[in-house]
């Protein structure tokens, strides 16, 4: 039904428009009496995988960015997902690039975007998470404001640790969204280690610290990836999200012309599925099982999910496959890991 009636409908709509219009929807059909035992039902799958001294339900979580500013993800919860990662967060909101930012690649089953960090801001997120359903594990995505310069960019993630420290069961710190300006620069081996090094110290003066994940680019050179992996071993770091969006637009079905009007932004879906099972098979290998990989990028279906399991990886996220594919995906996967 989703394919033949659902997807039509909601692609008639502008991509970012036909978010809102599903999200406040299922939020809407979620309160009616009856409507919660039916999900479970129809989606629930209890598979439980532990890692990173978390039980999840099972391995299949939505990625940042579908539930930036974790309005919704109390309704999302219902689909079936094993975790929800809200995000990304920057300290003051920001109301991120001019529209249009998001846009569609159906050939590609892919989509761009140049959203910019939208969102309501830390202390909004705090009050949505302050009701978080004790059942649902939640990770938080912590980012910098556009505003501020990238040397002062520690600070910034510092206060999105503190303040969201006690709602959610585990952060990433996210330096490889290509729609910030100057923020992949973060990425470099020293920058990078300084940062991540202030937080773990920062995230073990709590009496809990929170496993810490670092989401990476998968434009990054095998050479780069040698330097997160000796970063990560070397400050015990919980694990990785592999991977953000690509800047790279080669190989596309779309025509040439069409893309090139789109303009900037970071391509997801199924044209990132081969260098972001690339970027995990070689995390993997390199940190010999040391770390927990989260992978990310062109899911589509079960075979899609167990290839990323098969290169290395511990659980999966999906965000542009559940766009195309519909919610029945999250239990097809789960139930097939």
């Amino acid at each position: 039904m989703y394919k033949r009636i659902v997807r039509p409908f909601l692609f008639f709509f502008s991509p970012e428009k036909s978010h809102y219009i599903a999200l406040y929807a299922l939020k809407f059909v979620t309160i009616i009496p009856g409507a919660k035992f039916l999900f479970k039902r129809i989606y629930h799958a209890q598979n439980p995988y532990t890692c990173m001294g978390i039980t999840f339900p099972n391995r299949v979580g939505l990625a940042a960015g579908f539930d930036k500013n974790a309005q919704f993800y109390k309704s999302l919860k219902h689909l079936g997902f094993g975790f929800i990662e809200v995000g990304t967060v920057t300290p003051k909101a920001q109301p991120g690039n001019p529209q249009p930012r998001l846009f569609r690649l159906p050939k590609d089953k892919g989509l761009i975007n140049r959203m910019g960090f939208n969102n309501d801001g830390l202390d909004t997120m705090i009050e949505r998470l302050k009701s978080r359903p004790a059942d649902l594990i939640v990770g938080g995505n912590i980012g910098k404001n556009k505003i501020t310069p990238n040397e002062d960019a520690t600070q910034d993630y510092i206060l999105g640790l503190e303040a969201l420290h006690p709602y959610v069961d585990y952060f990433t710190i996210n330096v490889s969204s290509p729609n910030t300006p100057g923020l992949r620069a973060l990425q470099e081996k020293e920058p990078l280690k300084e940062l991540l090094k202030t937080l773990a110290d920062k995230n073990k003066s709590f009496p809990n610290p929170k496993p810490l994940l670092l989401k990476i680019a998968p434009d990054m050179e095998d050479t780069q990836l040698d330097d997160i992996v000796e970063i990560v071993l070397e400050l015990k770091l919980e694990g990785v999200i592999a991977t953000n969006t690509t800047i790279d637009r080669s190989r596309l079905k779309t025509d040439a012309g069409e893309v090139e009007a789109i303009g900037a932004g970071g391509l997801s879906g199924m044209p990132v599925a081969e260098k972001s099972t690339h970027v995990v098979s070689y995390l993997a290998k390199k940190g010999k099982g040391l770390f927990t990989i989260v992978a990310s990028g062109g899911i589509f279906t079960p075979e899609d999910a167990q290839a990323k399991i098969d290169a290395g990886a511990d659980l999966v996220q999906v965000y542009t496959g559940f766009i195309y594919e519909g919610p029945a995906m999250v239990r097809r996967i789960a139930d097939s890991l």
